[in-house]
């Protein structure tokens, strides 16, 4: 049952949006972004799951919501970085959201890390260290 499942604190793990290394840009000519997971713990994580979208709760108007993909990572070795997606600057304006999921050990355990509209921006940059790069940390 529900209730019989212990549900701890996913500590050690965050999710950071970076300016793509290459300064690439997309045909409009904005920038493109790219998408990390972080192992800051001293152990691996295991067969970890990163389901990815994004979405708009307007109070007026029409909602928007982007496929969600699904990525698979076998083992996120400890204190590493592991690049999950590019994100298109075309998609900022709305909630990004990444929902991780992993094994240490026989448990599992699972964040939602999500991105609210118009945070990913140089005002919010931080220097994140197991990339020696700034940009947004959500942890």
């Amino acid at each position: 049952m529900k209730q019989d499942i212990s549900f701890d604190p996913v500590e050690g793990v965050s999710v950071a949006i970076v300016p793509a290394e290459d300064n690439a840009l997309t045909p409009e000519g904005l920038p493109i972004w790219q998408v990390y997971l972080l192992n800051h713990n001293a152990f691996p994580l295991e067969n970890v799951i990163v389901n990815a979208n994004g979405y708009s709760q307007p109070e007026d108007g029409e909602k928007v919501r982007t496929s969600t993909l699904r990525y698979l990572f076998e083992v996120v070795p400890p204190h590493s970085a592991m690049p999950v997606e590019p994100l298109d600057s075309a998609l900022l304006h709305l909630n990004n959201q990444y929902w991780v999921s992993y094994y240490h050990g026989p448990k599992i355990f699972d964040k939602k890390f999500i991105f609210v509209p118009d945070s990913i921006v140089p005002d919010n940059f931080t220097h994140i260290s197991l990339l020696d790069r700034v940009g947004v940390l959500h942890s």
